[in-house]
């Protein structure tokens, strides 16, 4: 029997040559489109359409495959489109704005200390003896002292150069060295704010101009010497024979006698020219064959001075010597001892010098730890309120410990009660009315008595901002560092005009300062005739205003009631000195904020001591990192 075949057709197995391949690939199709194959009936595109459809569209690729990470493509564009803009609007202008050459900003322009301070130093170029360089900036002023130390057979070449003192045309050594001493001083605190101003080239000339002067005063190049001469020029009070005080005579005009005045015992006067030639060594540092000539001259000089004084008390340079005594007498000579040791220690780190400086056997000779009024005013004759202020500063930053320690801070806590001293409200000093501080009881000269301390009160402040101390005591009242400022500058504004008077005591400041100043060659005119020695005394008692302007001078100042004799026979009124400009000078860079604003700190902290050792080993550098 046969099974039914539902679907029609046979069931045999077709035999038309196929092969099973063809078999298979015809399953996969369409029996309708075969069939229409075999039967060759082809559809036009209408039909096509009819049956299709539209075509469908090829999809676009919506991603980006980035490797790490599919985005999408819109997500792509936006983060390039915004990369553009931002580079337009913040890249691009940036570009502009760097490539646009810019202007050095100005500093600030100077506050009234600055303008006092530039006027100031040229008050020591108008006292420049010697042949001067073409640069000196006085019109009125020319060589002058070229014999000077013609007597003077050991020093080769004489004593030509240097200083001289005030209104006569003295050299004298002691005070010449103490200002060198000053001004070096200034420039090793503060030399950024030299350099701010404009100034530091110029003070460095000036100091150079002195030390010179002092290395040829007695032989800087050996060892071991057994003089020094202490001055050039001589004057008797009340004399009646020719000499810097009996004549009133330009520098350029000098024709009388000039004797050249040698010591072989100085004690003071030599730690003061040591100090003096040890402060300039570091403020030249830079120049290294300079400074080593300095500190070789000092070392010198230092041991002319302390020759057999610890074991013996020695005359003063001054003493029994009439043409010294009445105008510079050293009253002691252990302040300079000090003074010297400390400022040898600074230059060379030598612990000898140190050791000496600290020494409590010297501290009682010079009476540092005394509670007595004048030694605590520092001046040409009392160095000890700066020494202990030198010394308080090694402490302050350095610390150096046993077995200094105790001898430090006795000169630390000495510094404190100096500084007490300076304020009105404890009555120490008197006071004018018009706010001058009397730190030489109302005698003559007080302003370069009140700039002196008022550099220390400046620098002291400098000091404590320095190490981040805010203030002191004074007894039981905490005292800021700022009063020590305040009080600085309430004494230069005094003598810069503010005052009872109104007017400047420094010449050439302002619209009113002294017109008849107590000088020499700022009374004569310099008109080529050479007035004789009593010939020019028409020029000193004339009523009219000097025709040269001694520019910077700061005279002596008024009395103790702030009035002031613009004349020039009272000379302790009228009278300008370098001590007191160079007290005047180092005050008011310490108190200028010029320089300030440009980064300038409080005071250099480290060129004081770029000779000394380190008194701690240095912290030792880490291991090196193993490596396997």
């Amino acid at each position: 029997m046969y099974s039914a075949n539902h679907w029609g057709g046979s069931f045999e197995i077709a035999t038309d040559g196929a092969s099973e391949d063809d078999d298979s690939r015809n399953m996969d199709l369409d029996p309708g489109a075969v069939s229409a194959r075999q039967h060759r009936h082809e559809l036009d595109e209408t039909q096509q359409g009819w049956l299709l459809g539209p075509p469908e569209a090829k999809k676009k690729n919506r991603h980006v495959d980035l490797g790490c990470v599919v985005v999408k493509r819109k997500v792509l564009w936006w983060a390039f489109w915004g990369l553009a803009a931002g580079f337009v609007i913040v890249g691009l202008p940036v570009i502009v704005s760097k490539s646009i050459p810019r202007r050095i900003p100005r500093p600030p322009p100077p506050d009234q200390y600055a303008d006092a301070l530039h006027k100031a130093l040229l008050f020591f170029n108008a006292q420049k003896s010697g042949r001067l360089p073409r640069s000196n900036g006085i019109p009125w002023r020319g060589n002058s002292g070229l014999k000077d130390g013609s007597d003077a057979g050991d020093v080769k070449g004489g004593l030509v150069g240097g200083y001289y003192d005030a209104g006569d045309n003295i050299k004298f050594h002691f005070p010449m060295a103490f200002s060198m001493t000053l001004l070096s001083w200034s420039v090793v605190e503060y030399s950024a704010k030299y350099k701010a101003v404009g100034e530091y080239d110029h003070v460095r000339e000036l100091i150079k101009w002195g030390t010179d002067y002092l290395l040829r005063t007695f032989n800087s190049s050996a060892s071991t010497i057994g003089h020094v001469y202490a001055q050039v020029g001589a004057a008797r009070i009340n004399g009646s024979t020719p000499d810097d005080h009996y004549c009133w005579n330009r520098p350029e005009d000098m024709a009388y006698p000039r004797p050249s005045l040698s010591v072989s015992t100085a004690p003071d006067l030599g730690g003061e020219i040591a100090a003096a030639l040890a402060a300039a060594s570091i403020a030249f540092r830079d120049d290294n064959a300079y400074s080593k000539k300095l500190v070789h001259g000092a070392a010198t000089m230092y041991e002319f001075a302390t020759r057999g004084s610890a074991s013996n008390q020695q005359a003063t340079y001054s003493s029994h010597r009439p043409e010294i005594e009445p105008f510079y007498n050293s009253t002691s000579y252990w302040d300079e001892h000090v003074w010297s040791a400390a400022w040898m220690y600074y230059a060379t780190g030598n612990n000898s010098y140190i050791a000496a400086a600290a020494a409590p056997g010297l501290a009682e000779h010079a009476r540092a730890f005394d509670d007595i009024l004048d030694l605590s005013v520092f001046s040409w004759d009392n160095k000890l309120p700066g020494a202990g202020l030198l010394l308080s500063r090694l402490r302050m930053f350095l610390n150096p410990g046993y077995p200094y320690e105790e001898s430090l801070a006795g000169y630390h806590k000495a510094a404190d009660l100096d500084m007490c001293r300076c304020f009105r409200r404890f009555a120490a000093f008197n006071f004018t009315r018009g706010g001058l501080a009397l730190f030489n009881h109302g005698r003559g000269q007080p302003l370069q008595y009140a700039v002196a301390n008022a550099f220390l009160a400046a620098l002291y402040a400098d000091y404590m901002e320095a190490v981040l101390v805010p203030g002191w005591n004074c007894g039981p009242n905490f005292m800021p560092a700022d009063d020590l400022r305040a009080f600085a500058r309430s004494q230069l504004d005094y003598i810069l005009g503010d005052n009872p008077r109104k007017m400047s005591y420094v010449v050439g400041y302002g619209g009113r300062y002294p017109r008849h100043v107590h000088h020499r060659g700022s009374s004569t005119p310099h008109n080529r005739v050479r007035y004789s020695c009593t010939g020019g005394r028409r020029w000193r008692d004339t009523k009219k205003a000097d025709p040269n302007v001694l520019t910077g001078a700061m005279v002596g100042g008024p009395d103790r009631h702030d009035r002031f004799n613009d004349s020039r026979m009272a000379f302790g009124q009228t009278e300008p000195t370098l001590v007191g400009n160079a007290g005047l000078v180092a005050a008011l860079v310490a108190v200028t904020s010029s320089g300030r604003s440009v980064g300038v700190g409080a005071v250099d902290k480290n060129s004081m001591f770029s000779a000394v050792p380190p008194y701690f080993p240095a912290t030792p550098p880490p291991p090196p990192t193993w490596k396997p």
